[in-house]
């Protein structure tokens, strides 16, 4: 597919994002190729997936596009999504419609710049890039770099923006922002504590390209702890 099939294709839909560490029960490329199976089923228009193996296994089991990550820490840096080029090279190995990474302006590990990030993967995969954000200025900045997509990932996750966040309840306003500032001329993603199909129906009236949801659909550990804690 080339980009405007991929990106029809994601149009007015909902991206599940089937992830799972790879200490947990889930966290094995053949249960989360089964569960992206029943998403698409369910109806699901695309996957979000992390580590290449993983993402083998989705693509073979189901015919959406696909959103390809690597998280790795690293001991002098914040930034997990795909921080380096070793992971976002091993992630362009899987073949990914997608790549997304932190698009944030963090200290990436051993000060790799994002812009040469984003130039290597240019010249080693034809995927599309998505640009991880937290803020209006970072989307901004996505833009000049050249991203295909841009996804609110990181708002509430990173040092600027974990006093906004507010519990299982999505950044309305930052999605709001990246709409009416780029929604001409780049595709937004609203993606991160995506609850209830209320918001999600809400977000989409908004305007965005599509929407992202993982553990409201696909970490039963974490809707378990959500009933635990409303019952206690």
């Amino acid at each position: 597919m080339n980009k405007n099939q991929i990106l029809d294709q994601i149009k007015g839909g909902l991206i599940v994002s089937c992830q799972a560490e790879k200490d947990e029960p889930l966290g094995k490329p053949e249960i989360l190729a089964a569960i992206a199976e029943t998403a698409v089923i369910g109806g699901a228009a695309g996957i979000r997936a992390c580590y290449p193996g993983n993402i083998v296994a989705i693509k073979q089991a189901v015919d959406v596009p696909v959103i390809g990550i690597y998280k790795k820490k690293y001991p002098d840096s914040d930034v997990i999504i795909s921080p380096t080029r070793e992971e976002n090279l091993a992630v362009a190995e899987s073949s990914p419609e997608i790549i997304a990474l932190d698009a944030t302006n963090r200290k990436r590990p051993d000060n790799e710049k994002l812009e040469d990030i984003v130039d290597k993967l240019r010249v080693e995969t034809n995927s599309l890039l998505m640009a991880d954000i937290d803020t209006l200025e970072n989307g901004i900045k996505a833009v000049k770099l050249g991203f295909d997509l841009i996804g609110t990932t990181l708002s509430g996750y990173t040092q600027a923006t974990e006093s906004q966040q507010t519990p299982y309840q999505p950044d309305f306003q930052l999605i709001e922002d990246l709409v009416k500032t780029l929604d001409d001329k780049i595709p937004v993603i609203a993606e991160g504590r995506i609850w209830n199909p209320e918001d999600a129906r809400k977000i989409m009236q908004m305007g965005v390209h599509s929407i992202v949801i993982g553990s409201a659909i696909t970490r039963p550990h974490h809707i378990t702890r959500r009933f635990v804690e409303a019952i206690k």
